[in-house]
């Protein structure tokens, strides 16, 4: 009898064993899982190692100190100057016109050069003045003598009074217009009303010039007004008397000295500005009117203050600073000496120097060049030369 067996679903026979697949795969993925972990171990303790390495390697090779030069701050008292702009004129200048109409005869002068007061300057036909003059003399003279002998008949009461006071009257009559006709001739006659200087001529012989037009300028120049605007808030400091300096720049670094003679009583409501004005001598006749003038007001000195040399300040939007020298004791007994910046509120800035309201004390020290290199903690070392000149004066162009 035959037994037949049933195949199993699958197909195979049931006695058949299976496959170990499963199990391979599973100790290659735990191999492979292993070695990414030694290796992701290894790049992290690399990277761990390169890093301490590379801080190792800074901390131990420091950059070498800057060299800086180094200045001290000091307590001083500077000059309480009061700075403005403003420009030059004249103490006496006016245009020379003629007060009548006429034909220029004659041109009496040189244009540029010096007069005084009472120099003939343009001569205008007067001819029939000069005619009107002949005859009003000789009217006067007439009438004059008429008077006289109106006179001699009166005393003898040959005559009355009545033809002496007619006479009296023609006399008087012909004198005035001797006096007109002199002053008619006068104006005639363009002379310079003040001592100065003369300059382009503007007429021309045979010219027939009317009244008011120019024919030279002429100008003053032993004194000059010095004409500036100060704020408000500074007018209660001005006084008549003060010592003005004034900068032009036709002649730079030499400063005209003189004093405040007028301040205008009034505030403009505008601008808010006070107008102030000062007599500058010329005796050199080298300031001219109109030039651009720098005015400095020399006002009572102030209480003694911290200065730094004006190159030792940083001036930023985040406010101003100076870097700060600071010693620092090293481990193996050295001193060492550091840049540390430090912000401090300004003041006037005069000759080179800064005022410092706050921030330092008398004795501080700080680096007055090589600002630039420098980082706040860093290491300095302290030039042999000297600090920059005082006052740093800024290059004229």
């Amino acid at each position: 009898m035959n037994i037949v067996r049933e195949a199993n679903i699958s197909g195979r026979p049931i006695t058949d064993k299976p496959h170990a697949r499963p199990v391979r795969m599973v100790r290659w993925l735990i191999i492979i899982g292993l070695l990414l972990a030694v290796l992701v171990g290894g790049l992290v303790g690399f990277n761990a190692f390169r890093t301490k390495m590379i801080t190792q390697f800074f901390a131990n090779n420091k950059p070498p100190p800057a060299t800086v030069t180094v200045a001290e701050a000091k307590s001083e008292v500077i000059p309480n100057l009061l700075t403005a702009v403003g420009d030059l004129a004249a103490v006496h200048q006016v245009n020379v016109t003629s007060d009548v109409s006429g034909r220029i005869t004659d041109i009496m002068f040189t244009a540029g050069s010096s007069v005084t007061a009472g120099t003939p300057l343009v001569q205008l036909f007067d001819g029939p003045e000069q005619g009107d003059l002949a005859s009003y003399k000789a009217q006067a003279t007439m009438a004059q003598l008429s008077l006289d002998r109106a006179k001699q008949l009166a005393a003898r009461q040959f005559g009355p009074q009545a033809t002496v006071d007619q006479a009296q009257s023609a006399y008087e009559q012909a004198n005035a217009g001797i006096a007109k006709t002199q002053a008619i001739i006068s104006q005639k006659l363009v002379r310079a009303p003040f001592d100065g200087e003369l300059g382009v001529r503007r007429v021309e012989v045979g010219q027939f010039l009317t009244a008011g037009t120019q024919i030279v300028s002429l100008t003053d120049l032993s004194e000059l007004y010095a004409n500036f605007t100060v704020p408000e808030k500074d007018s209660g400091n001005l006084k008549v008397g003060q010592i003005v300096r004034i900068l032009v720049d036709a002649y730079p670094g030499r400063s005209f000295e003189g004093k405040i003679t007028a301040i205008e009583p009034q505030i403009s409501t505008d601008t808010r500005n006070i107008r102030v004005q000062a007599t500058i001598a010329n005796p050199d006749h080298i300031l001219k009117p109109g030039m651009f003038a720098t005015t400095t007001v020399v006002l009572p000195d102030k209480p003694p203050v911290i200065t730094v040399p004006e190159t030792a300040v940083d001036y930023t939007l985040y406010g101003d600073s100076v870097f700060l020298i600071t010693e620092k004791k090293e481990d193996d007994g050295k001193t060492s000496l550091t840049a540390v910046r430090t912000f401090v509120r300004t003041g006037n800035r005069v000759h080179g120097r800064a005022e410092i309201l706050s921030g330092l004390k008398p004795g501080d020290r700080v680096v007055a060049v090589g600002q630039l290199k420098l980082q706040s903690g860093a290491a300095v070392a302290v030039s042999t030369d000297p600090p920059p000149p005082i006052p740093a004066s800024p290059p004229r162009y």
